[in-house]
């Protein structure tokens, strides 16, 4: 080999090689250390090639088994270069990126470039601007969880395709708009790398730690989050080994961005143990991503570069703002996984799910440009497999039901596609994905569930967020600087307001989001920018008048609506009726209107045309009670009234109303002149009050007399001339000694009256004396469970009533008694006792 001393570099010059060949070749350091090259675009395995098919690389060479051992790279001179289909790709606008990360072994079961390649009608359906692919340097192994750990930077891993199925791939996807974005991962590598096996303590193997004088990677990492071998971004050799490796992803296949794996680890200055410093502030690492960020943007001027850094705002903003004044500055990942999946599964308490860094001004940044939001993530657990499993609940709702969880994602949906900035979701999310990420271990493949399409509740969630994504990449509304985003309240109502004070007359002005993440229905305040018609925007447009910005919107559970002070007309339904234009026959049916499976306007009046009032009878039989019905719109109605024997026809145009009911059950309903097909029915009741009920207790030894009353909303209770109103139906008087006169009525007269006597105290008393009402008390006083033995006489000796009793009251009936003198006679354990009774 040659060497370059103004370089330090080595090198060797091949001659005489077959074009179109394949060639393999290795170095061999010292006589005993094979490598590939660390350079290598393509190189074969001796352990994991065999199991690569040839559907997904065809023509793969044979790696020469017994003639050497490890990594070897593979060279070919003389292919034709790729054609590239498209060579002015614009990329779209940071702020319009709605990215759609994925892992290529658990999209699709031939885990190809091919694969997915066949996949972008999905994708690009879907409304996706932006694929990000985990990992796709050679890695470890064949199926890794998304290359993290990888070999040889600058090689493409054969387990998803050749390079020019990569190519064709990119090419697809500038032809339609999609911009390609690569997860690299330069802050470690394993032990297969080149550069480590030269200098580490295995002997050239693949374990060990580096060695002392190793001139890319640490003897022992420098942050907390360290796997594999640490690379060291304060060697100039590091620095050209990444510069080399990202221009020649740049060059070679025109990808649109790199996503920076743990960014924290770039920094010199701390050690493997010490997270507090690996999160705080790092000057090196701020520069070094720099340097780096110059380099690519040098290589290409308009080339995203995300970071996944997840620190601390200060140290985000210095990358954020870096040369942003040339339209250019670094995006930062903004996990939101908790928040969004707490307001999935219904909890809200200690700002559990408070979303609101998804704006990009709560966060603290400057511009939307800056923040990736994303509600899941390749690192995040699955927002349905929390909804299945650990969501909120009650008697009448149920988050861990299938479709109840579905719906509440569509809401999640609602509240971040729709806020200014870079949005990013995880593979099949938009289908409700349900598989933890600890199944089948948490890097472990995951099922591969296209089936989801076939289900409705399901594919109702891609649609919702495929039209959300249209929303956001179509109306200007969504780039606007003057939002407000409220994601704190402990009732879990939420509100987005939006303005675009440049909002031409086409354009969308306002726009206004409601949504209850509650287990109850809840009444919102939606604080409308302006009174006048809105539209719901994702249910066609369907107007509502707003007279007042404040009156309240009931929202079901779950429930969300995004109202515009503007229509959003989709391409494929031009009137917005619900009917796509391909099967539509009626073209230009008005906002709002009903139709039918055609297209065609159908009669129909709103859900509140009607108001219905019911007047129940004031007293039982008092055949009182009446049906008050108004209209909205001033149409000629009829109304058809049957019911316990009433059957009635009457016309209308505004209000009516049905007097002289009796109580019972009814079925109401309202036709419309020339208007067949319509009719709006309603069953209703008419209720009675029912007749006072009550009932009185008093208990021995105590001063007190409880009743229990029914029938009434309000009672009226005088004991001994006192009135005392209560709406209850328990109550509880203290007696004064001797005899106690009750009565009690209620507000209507009708229900009747109740009057009762009850005497208190030791002595033994008889009232009324002379008899009233044919009835004759007799209190016993305090008997303690003894008999009392109660005998009447007339005045000529003859018995005319007896009894025994233990009870300290007896009310005895003077009916059969003839008007006259009698003799009462009462004997106690402790009295002995005779009265004069008159009857008259």
């Amino acid at each position: 080999m040659k060497k370059d001393s103004s370089k330090d570099r080595f090198w060797i010059e091949l001659t005489g090689l077959t074009p179109q060949t394949n060639h393999m070749y290795q170095y061999m350091v010292n006589a005993s250390i094979k490598i590939a090259d660390p350079y290598s675009p393509v190189i074969l395995t001796e352990s994991n090639d065999q199991y690569i098919n040839a559907i997904t690389y065809p023509d793969l060479p044979a790696y020469p088994t017994g003639k050497t051992n490890h990594n070897i790279t593979l060279l070919r001179t003389g292919d034709a270069d790729y054609n590239w289909q498209v060579t002015n790709f614009t990329a779209p606008e940071k702020t319009d990126l709605v990215i759609y990360e994925l892992l290529l072994r658990d999209f699709d079961a031939l885990h190809s470039f091919d694969a997915l390649k066949s996949r972008l009608d999905y994708i690009e359906n879907l409304g996706i601007n932006a694929i990000e692919l985990m990992p796709l340097n050679e890695f470890d192994g064949n199926e890794s969880w998304g290359g993290y750990n990888p070999s040889f930077h600058m090689a493409l891993d054969k387990y998803y395709g050749t390079q020019n199925a990569f190519k064709a791939l990119v090419d697809e996807c500038h032809r339609r708009g999609i911009a390609i974005i690569v997860d690299v991962v330069f802050n470690h590598a394993s032990g297969q790398n080149p550069y480590y096996r030269l200098w580490n303590t295995d002997n050239g193997n693949y374990g060990g730690t580096a060695s002392a004088d190793n001139p890319f990677f640490n003897q022992t990492a420098k942050h907390a989050y360290s796997v594999f071998n640490d690379f060291n971004h304060s060697k100039t050799a590091t620095r050209d080994y990444v510069k080399r490796v990202t221009q020649f992803w740049i060059d070679e296949y025109k990808i649109d961005g790199f996503r920076w794996d743990l960014t924290k680890g770039f920094t010199q200055n701390c050690t493997e143990n010490n997270e507090s410093c690996t999160g705080s502030y790092q000057q090196d690492r701020v520069d070094v991503l720099k340097e780096y960020a110059d380099y690519q943007w040098d290589k290409k001027d308009d080339f995203y570069i995300i970071f996944e850094h997840l620190g601390g705002i200060t140290e985000e903003n210095e990358w954020a703002n870096y040369r942003i004044n040339e339209g250019k500055g670094i995006m930062l990942w903004n996990n939101l996984n908790g928040t969004y999946s707490d307001a999935a599964m219904g909890f809200f308490t200690d700002g559990k799910s408070n979303f609101g860094n998804v704006s990009y001004k709560q966060k603290g940044f400057a511009q939307a440009t800056s923040s990736v939001s994303y509600m899941e993530s390749h690192d995040e657990e699955r927002m349905m497999y929390r909804n299945l499993n650990f969501g909120a609940t009650n008697t009448n709702y149920n988050v861990k039901d299938l479709n109840t969880a579905l719906k509440r994602v569509e809401t999640a949906g609602a509240f971040f596609f729709t806020v200014p900035g870079p949005k990013m979701i995880w593979q099949f999310g938009e289908l409700g994905y349900d598989i933890s990420i600890d199944q089948n271990g948490r890097v472990g493949n995951k099922p591969i569930l296209w089936e989801y399409l076939n289900d409705a509740s399901r594919k109702s969630v891609h649609d919702t967020w495929r039209n959300l994504i249209r929303l956001k990449l179509e109306e200007p509304i969504f780039k606007t600087t003057n939002f407000e985003v409220d994601t704190n309240k402990s009732s879990g109502l939420k509100t987005i307001h939006l303005t675009l004070d440049s909002a031409t007359e086409n354009d969308i002005k306002y726009i206004t989001i409601l949504g209850n993440f509650g287990i109850t229905a809840q009444n919102i305040t939606p604080n409308f920018q302006q009174t006048g018609t809105w539209y719901n925007l994702l249910d066609r447009n369907m107007p509502m008048e707003v007279t007042s910005t404040t009156a309240s919107i009931t929202l079901k559970a779950g429930e969300f609506i995004i109202f515009g002070d503007k229509t959003f007309i989709t391409p494929e339904d031009l009137d917005s009726d619900g009917v796509l234009n391909t099967n539509d026959t009626c073209s230009n049916t008005p906002i709002g209107a009903t139709v039918d499976a055609n297209g065609c306007e159908i009669f129909s009046l709103p859900a509140n045309n009607f108001k219905l009032q019911i007047g129940n009878e004031t007293c039982r039989n008092s055949n009182n009670g009446f049906i008050d019905i108004s209209a909205e719109k001033n149409l000629n109605y009829s109304v058809k009234i049957t019911g316990d024997n009433l059957n009635s026809n009457d016309a209308f145009t505004s209000s009516f109303i049905k007097n002289n009911l009796a109580s019972g059950h009814y079925n109401v309903c309202i036709t419309v002149e020339n208007q067949p097909d319509y009719e709006q029915c309603y069953n209703i009741t008419i209720t009675e009050p029912e007749n006072l009920s009550v009932l009185s207790k008093s208990a021995n030894g105590k001063k007190l007399v409880s009743l229990n009353m029914s029938g009434g909303s309000l009672y009226k209770i005088t004991l001994n001339g006192i009135t005392t109103e209560t709406s209850n139906s328990e109550i509880e008087l203290t007696l004064q000694n001797g005899e106690n006169k009750i009565t009690v009525e209620t507000d209507k007269i009708c229900q009747g009256k109740f009057e009762e006597s009850i005497f208190y105290g030791d002595e033994l008393t008889v009232f009324p004396n002379p008899i009233s009402n044919n009835e004759l008390n007799v209190y016993l006083g305090e008997l303690n469970d003894d008999k009392a033995i109660v005998e009447l006489y007339s005045i000529l000796g003859k018995r005319v009533y007896n009894t025994e009793t233990t009870t300290n009251t007896l009310k005895i009936d003077a009916t059969p008694l003839e008007k006259g003198v009698y003799l009462l006679k009462v004997v106690t354990k402790t009295a002995n006792k005779s009265f004069k009774i008159i009857k008259n």
